[in-house]
């Protein structure tokens, strides 16, 4: 089977959202900056974060071949991706938490609190979204099988589409740890990533171009400019986020020249450890530069500083667990299959 083509666009736009939820915690690391911040941001972010994950994984799988190892392959992939670094993030959280008048925002207190995060219960902080993601490789599997035949799994499809709708009838509800308070945007982003591979390059006028460079941007503010919207995780706001991830995976030149650009790649690169650690290290830095230097020199130094940490933790935690962990699993299934088959190219950088 051919290869999936790299689609260095999104890696700009999981740049991007990263950088808006950044820019959404200031006031709270900073909270002098709250009259100049934008309302909604952060949470229009991680929505885009959903719709990219659930267009990814239907990109990259949907047209491969389904069996149990294929499966298995894919949730170790997946856990090795997240897991490691997001247990070194609850530690250090926890941690900070734990020192005496230190005050630390968003703390995990106590066993009970870091185990319920470690067995991804927890909703502290940026933590809250990491669990409804892990859910959702969980339920994957079976949206991957009803791509994998459509006729013959109808049923599937069905049953997801009726789920959904009752989902949203209800109006999402439910705690946001749990996927099917989110599970529009997954559905949503898996479906427009299957259709992604038919399109063929076929949404390429200016147009698109126009509207995969602007409608990300109008989403994040989205919240701000609509906020007597009723449910602001509800299907609208979620057809806006996949509309925009399949819009700007189309690659136009007009779009590319922002999302693919090297700087918003890097971002990309390093957006979950920038998602994860960027509180406690603006935190930290924060508490140590204040009493000394003047805020116009404190935030740039805190953003920055979150920056190398984020780039330190992808080269450091990230890779070589990421490395590691499949390694091994493949190593160990290497045993009982003759030719095990490595994780494409594609799919190393794509997610």
């Amino acid at each position: 089977m051919q290869e999936k083509k790299h689609i260095a666009s999104l890696d700009g736009l999981r740049g991007m959202a990263a950088a808006a939820v950044v820019f959404s915690h200031l006031d709270l690391i900073f909270p002098s900056l709250a009259p100049f911040m934008i309302t909604g941001v952060g949470g229009r972010a991680v929505a885009i974060f959903f719709a990219l994950s659930g267009f990814l994984m239907a990109y990259l799988y949907g047209d491969r071949p389904i069996s149990r190892k294929a499966v298995a392959d894919f949730l170790v992939s997946r856990f090795s991706r997240i897991y490691p670094v997001y247990l070194v993030a609850v530690l250090v959280v926890a941690v900070l938490s734990s020192i005496p008048g230190f005050d630390f925002i968003n703390p995990i207190h106590g066993s009970k609190e870091i185990l319920r995060h470690i067995l991804l219960f927890g909703s502290t902080g940026v933590l809250w979204s990491v669990p409804p993601e892990i859910q959702f490789y969980l339920l994957f599997p079976l949206i991957w099988l009803f791509f994998s035949n459509t006729r013959r799994y109808q049923a599937i499809g069905v049953l997801l589409a009726g789920f959904l709708a009752v989902d949203a009838l209800d109006g999402f509800s439910g705690p946001g740890i749990l996927l099917v308070s989110k599970l529009a945007f997954f559905l949503l982003g898996a479906t427009v990533g299957r259709l992604q591979p038919l399109l063929n390059d076929r949404l390429d006028g200016i147009t698109t171009g126009i509207l995969a460079l602007t409608l990300p941007f109008f989403i994040l503010i989205s919240n701000h400019l609509f906020p007597n919207a009723d449910n602001a995780w509800g299907l609208a706001p979620a057809f806006a986020a996949a509309l925009a991830v399949l819009l700007v995976a189309q690659e136009h030149r007009i779009s590319a020249a922002v999302f693919a650009a090297a700087p918003m790649r890097f971002l990309g690169k390093i957006s979950f450890s920038l998602y994860l650690f960027h509180e406690p290290v603006m935190f930290l830095m924060r508490n140590v530069l204040s009493s000394a230097l003047p805020l116009a020199i404190v935030v740039p130094a805190a953003l920055a500083a979150a920056l190398l940490i984020a780039w330190i933790s992808y080269e450091c935690i990230e890779t070589p667990a990421r490395r590691a962990l499949v390694s091994r699993w493949h190593e160990r299934g290497s045993k009982a299959l003759a030719n095990p088959q490595p994780i494409p190219a594609a799919e190393r950088r794509q997610v």
